[in-house]
């Protein structure tokens, strides 16, 4: 977290947060659920959350509501990110690192490919 040595270095943090809260919350027609119960997190749920916002927020992409949820019960599968598009069938993502999460992103939500070598195997 950055050092906070004056007003104006308050404002630019809020501001940044703002930002980031905005890309979460943003309605859109994909969306982004990355499971956050206690093995997620001890998976490396947080590194792929990050991972997604950061590289919404890189790449300026619309329409995509991220959200977490708790335990999906496939903790063997951990990191789990679940994708959304439109009315197509949820597509759920296994062992998902912050790089993947960064592929799903550009292959499945941008460009509408599912990465199959990802998916957990119903």
């Amino acid at each position: 977290m950055p050092t906070v040595k004056s007003l104006d270095d308050l404002r630019k943090i809020k501001e940044q947060a703002m930002q980031k809260r905005e890309i979460k919350t943003a309605s859109g027609q994909a969306q982004v659920t990355v499971a956050m119960g206690t093995c997620g997190i001890a998976a490396g749920a947080r590194e792929t959350m990050k991972a997604v916002l950061e590289t919404i927020e890189a790449d300026q992409l619309q329409g995509i509501v991220v959200t977490q949820t708790g335990c999906i019960g496939l903790c063997e599968w951990e990191p789990i990110v679940q994708v959304t598009i439109g009315d197509q069938p949820k597509v759920t993502y296994g062992k998902v690192t912050p790089e993947r999460a960064q592929q799903i992103l550009k292959e499945h939500v941008v460009g509408g490919q599912v990465v199959k070598n990802l998916v957990v195997p119903a």
